[in-house]
């Protein structure tokens, strides 16, 4: 978009890719040659009154806007050696009162952001719960592992989040990426301009960071509407706490966020793909999608039919299992199957719908008329754990 600026007794146009005040400033300054400032500066329209970054956008979309006159605050400004001063644009009797100043050079801005940016991450790190173990992982490694770098970015989009809300601004988001790399300089991705764009991609709007906060996001308006619900019938459900209705947290942050076209693509051909690493690679991605189909009460009983190489394919449950409560969580939950789990699983598969599959696992499951204990070596046990966890009514659901 062309925006007329005006720089002292200079007027030009400036082309601007995004409608945001500091771009808008740092083009400018580009245009007219001479370095950018985004503090100590304001830009006013024809009538004298100052924009914000809230309002710059609907203001130059005004076809009567006129020219935007850029001017430098002495109070809030360091001077320019006077060599530098000459090279700027003169300034009319208007700006008389006011000083052409210039800012910090862009490599010492660029500095102190960073240092800024990496105290704030170590700040975050350091007072939150396993924030200490990334960072003296890290120390030992320079490298993260994939479960403690998604650690990372659930505790840095939590803590961004509760400080800025749900929708938090593009430079506060570009801040908590360029605090990562900052503190963590072997995370940082040589072959991207500020080599941040994996955590946050302000262009694009994607990233870790913002993967994480779109789930956030998603979790918060579920969450308003079953309290609106509730409160609207005036009933609340008691069994809420529980099960695949309840609202949980997914440790799994996606590389890669697929389109409904490309979850339909992937979901069709696991079904006749006789690979089983591709399968399982399709399943980690269409992930999101099939949490959400078993907390929706219309579309959970379909989960089998949809995915149906759960049946067939050994790992996807606890590979599910892992997405959605991490390493720590399901390990317990298998170390203590047969002692805690194994009969209440069998007495919620009598409650629940009846199928051939499930009749065949009840009945294994079931003991001898003599009163013998069935043989965990016949393999029931893993069976009934991945029946009973693909099941949409079952209390171990994927995604529940």
């Amino acid at each position: 978009m062309l925006i007329k600026a005006r720089l002292g007794d200079v007027q030009k146009f400036v082309r601007v890719t995004e409608l945001h005040l500091e771009e808008f400033l740092i083009t400018a300054f580009a245009k007219f040659g001479v370095p950018a400032v985004t503090e100590g500066v304001k830009v006013v329209d024809s009538t004298g009154t100052e924009l914000d970054d809230d309002v710059f956008e609907d203001v130059v979309k005004d076809p009567s806007v006129g020219v935007l006159t850029i001017k430098y605050d002495t109070e809030e400004s360091v001077m320019a050696p006077s060599s530098e001063q000459s090279e700027l644009p003169s300034l009319d009797s208007s700006d008389s009162q006011e000083t052409v100043i210039l800012s910090e050079s862009p490599s010492a801005k660029r500095q102190r952001l960073d240092t800024e940016a990496k105290n704030l991450v170590e700040s975050i790190l350091t007072k939150k719960p396993g924030g200490e173990h990334i960072i003296n992982e890290y120390s030992r490694s320079k490298s993260l592992t994939d479960e403690t770098r998604r650690k990372m970015v659930n505790i840095l989009a939590a803590d961004l989040t509760e400080k800025n809300g749900t929708s938090p601004p593009r430079q506060v988001k570009e801040k908590y990426a360029r605090g990562i790399v900052s503190l963590f300089p072997y995370l940082r991705d040589p072959f991207s301009r500020t080599g941040h764009e994996h955590y946050y991609y302000g262009e694009s709007g994607t990233g870790y960071l913002a993967w994480r906060i779109k789930t956030i996001q998603r979790s918060t308006a579920r969450d308003k509407r079953s309290s609106y619900r509730a409160s609207s019938e005036g009933t609340s459900r008691e069994d809420g706490l529980g099960g695949p209705a309840a609202r949980r947290e997914t440790q799994f942050v996606p590389e890669s966020v697929l389109s409904e076209d490309e979850c339909k693509e992937a979901i069709a051909l696991m079904k006749h793909c006789p690979d089983e690493d591709t399968i399982k690679k399709k399943m980690k991605l269409t992930f999101d999608f099939r949490r959400n189909m078993v907390l929706d009460p219309q579309q959970s009983s379909n989960v089998l039919s949809l995915f149906p190489r759960f049946k067939d394919v050994k790992g996807l449950v606890e590979q599910d299992f892992v997405l959605m409560f991490g390493e720590d969580v399901s390990g317990k939950f298998l170390e203590k199957w047969t002692t805690a789990f194994k009969k209440k699983i069998i007495q919620q598969c009598r409650k629940l719908p009846s199928t051939s599959e499930l009749e065949n696992l009840l009945l294994a499951a079931d003991n001898p008329e003599d009163g013998t204990e069935v043989d965990d070596n016949i393999g029931w046990n893993s069976d009934l754990i991945n029946f009973a966890a693909v099941t949409p009514d079952s209390p171990l659901c994927p995604g529940s």
